[in-house]
């Protein structure tokens, strides 16, 4: 299939990006105060939303249920994640859920792409994608220039993608590059099901990445399809994806070099809210955590 055939046929699943604020040019006194009302603006703006803590099952975009580990992991509907997003510097996309780690800070969104079944028969060359998914930030950037966005590029890849047969899961790991030279891990979980692509995608820090994907991890044993919507259970006729595995990987940022729509669902910018909600939530459950 051709690049530009590839391009009709793929419908592309949200790519979350976290961007570190720019570094404040040593600012007065008022100006500190005036940094602190606006973070607990934010944190409040967070704690105002629906936020359903664990144990238990919640629903996941409709196709698929996560049982929630503990009451550290929280969890949030559509309309509150929608909300959520847009508050932590990233557009407000629909088709979307948010979990967030109250211990560690770290959050991640699901969001599904009915695009069909993907075969998982390919061999997935990452030099070859890295290149592709390089080659798309020029345009890319135009569009987020447009939009009032800073430049994010790609760097190179913290974990090169592979594909678990027993899971049905790819995995992957991209640093990130802004302007000013911050690098930041975007780790991105594909789990295939029998009518498209649920993705699972971690957003945190280098720093922190080996410990928060360990724990996010956790989390996604609890992550299963309903009934009627696990790859086992593909029957003869079921839509088929034009493409496969290594399109997954490659697809986002090759179709927003092409296409100015797909750049809606590419989510980026989360600056001072972003720590803003993390040390919120710290406060809030810390002491919580301390008498359990």
């Amino acid at each position: 299939m051709s690049l530009k055939e590839l391009l009709v046929v793929l419908l592309a699943v949200p790519t979350f990006a976290l961007a570190a604020p720019p570094a404040p040019a040593e600012p007065d006194a008022q100006d500190q105060n005036s940094a602190s009302d606006e973070a607990d603006a934010d944190a409040n703006a967070f704690a105002q939303l629906n936020w359903q803590a664990g144990p238990g099952a919640q629903h996941v975009v409709g196709k698929a249920t996560l049982n929630l580990p503990d009451d550290k992991v929280l969890f949030i509907d559509e309309a509150n994640s929608m909300k959520f997003l847009e508050l932590s510097g990233n557009l407000p996309e629909a088709g979307n859920n948010i979990i967030y780690s109250t211990d560690d800070g770290w959050w991640a969104a699901f969001s599904f792409d009915e695009s069909g079944y993907v075969k998982d028969d390919e061999k997935i060359d990452a030099d070859a994608l890295l290149k592709d998914l390089q080659s798309g930030d020029a345009e890319a950037n135009k569009e987020r220039q447009r939009l009032g966005m800073s430049a994010l590029y790609t760097d190179s890849w913290f974990v090169p993608p592979h594909y678990d047969e027993k899971t049905k899961r790819l995995e992957w790991a991209l640093k990130l590059r802004d302007d000013q030279g911050n690098n930041d891990i975007n780790y991105t979980v594909r789990l295939l099901g029998r009518r498209g692509v649920m993705s699972a995608t971690l957003v945190t820090s280098p720093e922190t990445l080996d410990k928060d994907v360990a724990a996010f991890k956790q989390v996604l044993q609890g992550f299963d399809f309903n009934s009627g919507e696990r790859y086992a259970e593909f029957k003869e006729g079921d839509h088929v994806a034009e493409y496969g595995l290594a399109a997954l990987v490659a697809g986002g940022a090759v179709a927003v070099a092409s296409k100015k729509g797909f750049l809606k669902i590419i989510l980026a910018g989360i600056a001072a809210a972003f720590a803003a909600v993390v040390a919120f939530f710290k406060k809030m459950f810390g002491k919580k955590n301390e008498q359990a």
